[in-house]
């Protein structure tokens, strides 16, 4: 089966095409030609999932899901959210989608706060058939105070998953993925296709 799936993050494409396996051709904006920038301007992850989604579907007439993703800290009211992606934009507008800048941000908000727990969510929209769908994945767990390990991306190397003692950057993507919030909104995902396809 295949299905476009709206984003041009490479790591976010290699990822949920592990996660959804053989079974389903995954391919990326770039694969169907969508060059630009699709918008995301709304206040929350649904609606941001939800608008790409339906951009695609617009203007390619391709069944496709969309994600957002928020890192969500409970000592800064739930903070970066929606902004997660582009956090360090908020306080300078000279930078762009920069994962070191987003990070030293958070960290330096976090230093006097004792409560460091936060949690990832996923929000997946889904086009299938004219019909949308929404799945969400939470990972809950804590921020560290420094940065450790070197795979994944993102805020990986901060933020460690409830329940173990090392973050996500310093877990292979088998390990992650079985965790994670985007893993566990793909899961959903996955579940609900193979239901539709027997």
């Amino acid at each position: 089966m295949k299905i476009v799936f709206a984003t041009n993050n490479a790591h976010k494409l290699q990822e949920v095409r592990q996660i959804l396996g053989e079974r389903f051709e995954v391919v990326g904006l770039a694969d169907i030609g969508c060059t630009e920038d699709i918008p995301e301007t709304a206040e929350t992850l649904e609606g941001n999932a939800l608008q790409k989604a339906r951009y695609v579907k617009e203007h390619y007439g391709l069944d496709c899901f969309a994600d957002d993703t928020g890192l969500e800290v409970a000592a800064l009211g739930g903070a970066p959210g929606v902004h997660t992606a582009r956090y360090a934009e908020l306080f300078d507008n000279g930078i762009t989608h920069d994962s070191d800048a987003n990070m030293n941000l958070l960290l330096q908000k976090l230093e006097k706060k004792a409560d460091r727990s936060a949690r990832f969510r996923t929000v997946i929209s889904l086009i299938y058939k004219g019909e949308e769908h929404l799945f969400e994945g939470i990972c809950e767990g804590t921020i560290l105070s420094e940065r450790h390990g070197t795979e994944g991306f993102g805020y990986d190397p901060v933020f460690q998953p409830k329940g173990y003692d090392r973050c996500f950057a310093q877990m292979k993507a088998e390990e992650k993925n079985a965790i994670s919030h985007r893993g566990r909104a793909t899961q959903k995902l996955v579940e609900w296709l193979r239901k539709r396809e027997e």
